[in-house]
């Protein structure tokens, strides 16, 4: 199977190339954010116990996200792997996310880093910020408030699949299918 981990700072267009990978592919397309959409919604058992952390103000741990994820992929998927995309975002997600993996024996083949320059990313979201009504995406502090923590928070997470030498980093500027073809090299380089 093809598992993938597409990951880069806000901006970098881990959303418009996750959708084109996907159908590229025909990858399982996996976020958190999604998830937990759906188990609030739908009120799971997983979603209450979200939903009791988030009342108390406290982040979910990261257990309970890997639950989700492990939920998601009991769903049983005719595609030929996954593409997870915002996650992990921390090592021990990644820790984690490897354990549930190998007790499927899924490993990831491959994890995908955007590099975007900083100033590219500030412009980009600022541009998405006058169309998507995010206020967050609409304020230069709080676009390098969101940069810092994923420099201190995510990138780290980098160096864990460096280790295992999983990583590619791809040039996330130029147009959209160009970056396109440059990971698709990537990928296809890992599968071989």
């Amino acid at each position: 199977m093809l598992n993938i981990v597409l990951f880069g700072p806000p901006g970098a267009g881990k959303g418009t190339q996750s959708e084109k990978l996907i159908g590229h592919y025909n990858l399982l397309h996996i976020s958190t954010g999604d998830l937990f959409r759906k188990h609030l919604g739908e009120g799971t058992e997983l979603g209450k116990k979200a939903r009791g952390y988030m009342d108390e103000g406290k982040l979910v741990p990261d257990q309970l996200v890997v639950d989700m994820v492990d939920d998601k992929l009991r769903e049983g998927h005719e595609r030929n792997g996954i593409i997870f995309d915002g996650f992990p975002r921390t090592i021990p997600q990644a820790e984690a996310l490897d354990q549930l993996l190998s007790s499927k024996n899924i490993p990831i083949v491959a994890t995908i880093m955007l590099d975007v320059p900083d100033e590219e990313l500030i412009n980009r979201l600022l541009e998405r910020g006058k169309t998507s009504g995010r206020s967050d995406d609409q304020d230069r502090s709080k676009i390098e408030t969101r940069l810092q923590v994923y420099k201190d928070e995510t990138l780290p997470v980098a160096n864990y699949y460096k280790e295992q030498d999983k990583l590619a980093t791809v040039n996330g500027v130029g147009s959209i299918d160009d970056i396109f073809r440059r990971i698709s090299r990537e990928i296809d380089n890992r599968k071989a």
